[in-house]
């Protein structure tokens, strides 16, 4: 869970001038380049740019925006960035609703909590899908124990945090494999992933929730993975965090957001032709062993992808409900897609043989 002078004759006047004219009529006639969410080169050349005060965990999966950042695509857009880790769901909220954040990623379920209780909170992207589950401390590994056998939670003590994806996983886990909570498993609650992570060390903790990159510490620690939720059926392509806005600034922000989906798209692009580099970028905000970050965003496990991936964020309001996680409420004032689809068909016109931003325009017509 960081932001000349005027012609000297005459003739040059007249002609400064109508070009200004002309320049205030387009930008009249459109409210892209009124808002400056297509001139975010021309600012950034002129030394104009906007803040844009962005909160994440501190999760490699969130490279979306540390590439951005590193390689020059917020300023590129007329943005002066300035990204803050936090430590948990509730304080990225509490960021984004009071003003002091422009943009949180927040994790889908999590998000579904406050949204469900009223909160005006709005997804406009995305950040990552799945890339989270559950370690075990290395010695209570039987052996031939195989990752995905939910069998063995049996009597354990399970660090989580309450109203968290990884919550929800773990209660679905339990009832698809007739495992009783308070009887088989019981689960002791923290504020935040680091909390119930750093409870690994406690003797009375035996299992605890993870997100990336807690599973490759773990890992290198000599503790097992119990399951990775893009390898459970229940949770295949599961949306978690979400690029999440306050809702009652859509309008008045929205060439802000353009340009940091213009960003985000760009950086996504980088980091599918650009490995080596990306993990690079990832590095100075996680602080980690180089391999770890390596297998950790290319390592199959999750996908940080900026679409906003509706059809799915909506799937998972559902199974929300029905499980009865959530009660059931209308998501669809609170999901904005037109701000990612402007953007990205930007750059799909501008870059017309581009084959990444080609298959994002797939992807976002298929799940839109």
């Amino acid at each position: 869970m960081n932001m000349r002078k005027s012609i000297g004759d005459t003739n040059g006047v007249f002609i400064k001038k109508n070009i200004v004219l002309a320049l205030l009529v387009c930008a009249a006639a459109h409210p892209l380049m009124a808002s400056g969410q297509a001139s975010g080169s021309k600012a950034a050349a002129e030394g104009a740019l906007k803040p844009f005060r962005l909160g994440h965990l501190n999760s490699t999966a969130h490279l979306l925006a540390f590439v951005a950042k590193e390689e020059g695509f917020f300023a590129e857009e007329g943005l002066d960035a300035e990204l803050t880790q936090f430590a948990s769901a509730s304080e990225l909220v509490a960021g984004v609703e009071s003003g002091k954040l422009d943009m949180a990623f927040i994790a889908a379920v999590n998000l579904a909590t406050f949204q469900a209780t009223g909160h005006e909170l709005s997804v406009i992207g995305g950040a990552m899908t799945n890339g989270h589950g559950y370690v075990i401390k290395g010695e209570l590994v039987p052996p031939g124990y195989k990752t995905g056998d939910i069998s063995i939670l049996k009597g354990k003590n399970v660090a989580t945090v309450k109203n968290s994806v990884q919550e929800y996983e773990l209660l679905v886990l339990l009832k698809n494999n007739r495992l009783t909570l308070g009887k088989d498993v019981n689960i002791v609650y923290f504020s935040s992933h680091t909390e119930a992570y750093n409870a690994i060390q406690n003797k009375e903790i035996d299992v605890v929730s993870v997100y990336s990159p807690y599973t490759s510490r773990a890992r290198n620690e000599g503790h097992a993975v119990v399951y990775y939720c893009n390898e459970k059926p229940e949770f295949l392509n599961q949306p978690c965090c979400r690029q999440v806005v306050y809702t009652p600034t859509l309008k008045e922000k929205s060439g802000l957001f353009h340009a940091a989906a213009r960003a985000f798209i760009k950086a996504y692009k980088f980091s599918q032709e650009n490995h080596e580099k990306t993990v690079t970028d990832v590095n100075k905000y996680i602080p980690l062993a180089s391999e770890m970050i390596d297998y950790e965003v290319y390592g199959g496990h999750s996908v940080s992808n900026p679409d906003p991936d509706k059809k799915a964020t909506v799937k998972l309001r559902d199974e929300l409900a029905a499980f009865g996680y959530t009660n059931y409420y209308d998501i669809e004032p609170l999901f904005n897609t037109a701000i990612y689809q402007a953007a990205l068909e930007e750059l799909v016109k501008a870059n017309p043989d581009d084959a990444v931003y080609r298959n994002m325009q797939v992807h976002f017509n298929r799940f839109e």
